[in-house]
């Protein structure tokens, strides 16, 4: 299977002072039509730095797009109620034809803990209630009966797809968290040597569960230098990675996203 390229949306800016870096639905349309993969909102409430709302953005996203991935890198799901993340997912699915990926994680704890606090959510326990949402989400997404946390019982409709779900972080609370209920694992720029490692944790916290290994995708940032991230990428692929997600440098989506495609027309 061909290594599969994303990119990130230009969702946020690291300097609180200038303006989110750029269009969203232009952005969306140039990774569909250079030949990326995939494309992903970051998401937080409040963070450290100016931040546009995921869902928002996905939907925006797969309006504008007709082939191309759009997913969530990550969903803070603790933040949420897990039927209203429900609900917007499978409309997500319905509207974009089935292109929704699920990424799930529990948060940067650099970001500190007021846009949890800002929701009402404690950041306490916020590895827990990922769990629990976890547990029922497929089946509320779905639009099969699930028991909520509270004891309530609900079934959404109409149902949808269920989309991929994946749990990024290097943690192994992560790992077993995408062991136990994802398709996918997400990791965040680890080194060869690093990854090795953690898929192999990985796999033996799958076995533990009974369940496939999940799917590995890999955030990273290669080298400037062409030929040397062909190299970090195909030692990626060698090691059994389905994705890459290149984030777009300097603050330069455009020219990032030429450059993500490069790479996967020289792989």
């Amino acid at each position: 299977m061909a290594l599969e390229i994303g990119t990130i949306l230009p969702t946020s800016t690291p300097d609180p002072d200038r303006p989110i870096l750029g269009d969203v639905r232009a952005a969306a349309r140039l990774a569909e039509d250079v030949g990326l993969d995939s494309v992903w909102s970051t998401d937080h409430l409040i963070a450290s730095a100016p931040i546009l709302e995921s869902t928002a953005v996905v939907a925006t996203a797969a309006a504008v797009t007709e082939r191309i991935q759009v997913g969530f890198g990550v969903l803070l799901l603790a933040l949420r109620p897990p039927a209203w993340v429900a609900k917007q997912v499978a409309t997500l699915q319905y509207l974009s034809g089935d292109r929704i990926v699920l990424g799930v994680g529990t948060g940067n704890p650099a970001h500190g803990d007021i846009g949890w606090r800002a929701a009402g959510q404690p950041f306490a326990g916020r590895g827990r209630r990922t769990d629990e949402a976890l547990a029922i989400l497929p089946d509320l997404i779905a639009g099969r009966p699930a028991t909520l946390p509270d004891g309530t019982e609900a079934t959404l409709s109409p149902g949808a797809t269920v989309p991929p779900i994946l749990v990024a972080g290097n943690g192994t609370a992560a790992l077993r968290r995408a062991a136990t209920y994802a398709e996918g694992w997400i990791g965040l720029n680890p080194s060869i040597d690093e990854l090795s490692t953690l898929t192999t944790e990985l796999a033996e916290l799958s076995a533990e569960q009974g369940r496939p290994v999940p799917a590995v995708t890999i955030v990273a940032a290669p080298p400037d230098d062409l030929a040397q991230a062909v190299d970090q990428l195909s030692a990626y692929a060698a090691a059994g990675v389905r994705r890459v997600i290149v984030p777009p440098r300097s603050g330069d989506w455009k020219a990032g996203y030429e450059f993500a495609a490069e790479l996967k027309s020289a792989l």
